[in-house]
């Protein structure tokens, strides 16, 4: 098999993958990604037990047990540029062998659940619900740097749109969320919708502080965008990405969000770690329930 150069698969000198700083035999086939390093506590504990952690950069690893579920929580930090990176290097720590730097012969499918904060973008999804995202719209760049990421009819329509206001260098692109991981949640619980993932947080969510917006704020555009009958319910950071990464990686992915936000109401919540305990404990019950 072909030997992949060292520079580009880079390990550190004691083995472990660059920016994670991780060995294969420390992370779980199931893994848990939070934005906020200090959420990976928030998770882990509730774990029986903790065999492993690790803090490097803004990636901190814990990596346990829950009912005899072998579990990682692992924070990714904010945006898809840092999805690029968790990601990729997840699926070398899975499917690498880090001695002959070549791909293993079995491919290991990872499972990935995000546990995220989230704006809604329409007025009956309120604030402190929880929302599972079936498809993620990235209106970043990121996926068009992979050549097996596939071209999707929703992206044409939302382009064509957001075009005629004004964003003519965004490229949106879809990716959908793994259906085997929906069918582990009781979606009565969860709001279910499209979720777009954007490149910042300030003006490319429509946020004016102490600048001026290019145009049409894009919640406004994105609240009214129809396409098949379907509407974006909500957007954040990462889960286009993520889903577009986990789709071409062989790797299955699901992205659930706490509605921190309502930006057509202007509502925050008032106990932000309130409903972000509950989606972490209601995640939690679900995986070692399976």
């Amino acid at each position: 098999m072909t030997r992949i150069p060292d520079s580009e698969l880079i390990l550190n000198a004691d083995g472990s993958i660059y920016h994670l700083h991780l060995k294969p035999e420390e992370i779980a086939d199931t893994i848990i990604t939070v934005g906020d390093q200090d959420r990976v506590h928030e998770v882990s504990k509730h774990f029986d037990s903790i065999e492993f952690k690790l803090n490097k950069r803004e990636f901190v690893t814990h990596t346990g047990y829950l009912n005899k579920k072998r579990i990682s929580v692992i924070s990714t930090g904010i945006g898809t540029d840092n999805i690029d990176i968790v990601f990729n290097e997840l699926d070398a720590l899975a499917n690498i062998d880090f001695e002959t730097k070549t791909i293993h012969p079995t491919h290991k499918t990872l499972s990935f659940y995000r546990i995220g904060t989230s704006g809604s973008l329409q007025e009956d999804i309120p604030i402190d619900s929880l929302l599972v995202s079936l498809a993620g719209i990235g209106l970043d760049n990121l996926m068009h740097f992979y050549a097996d990421h596939p071209e999707h009819s929703i992206d044409h329509s939302l382009r064509q749109i957001l075009a005629t206001e004004g964003y003519t260098h965004v490229f949106p692109y879809f990716a959908e969320a793994s259906s085997e991981l929906l069918q582990q949640f009781d979606l009565q619980d969860f709001e279910k919708g499209i979720t777009a993932t954007c490149p910042g947080f300030y003006a490319p969510q429509g946020r004016k502080v102490n600048f001026n917006l290019k145009g049409t704020p894009i919640p406004t555009i994105l609240n009214n965008f129809k396409w098949e009958g379907k509407r974006i319910t909500n957007f954040e950071m990462e889960t286009a990405a993520m889903y577009g990464l986990s789709n071409i990686l062989g790797h299955r992915a699901i992205s659930l969000n706490a509605i921190l936000a309502n930006r057509i109401t202007n509502q925050f919540s008032s106990d932000p770690a309130k409903i972000i305990e509950k989606l972490i404990l209601k995640t939690l019950d679900i995986i070692t329930n399976q």
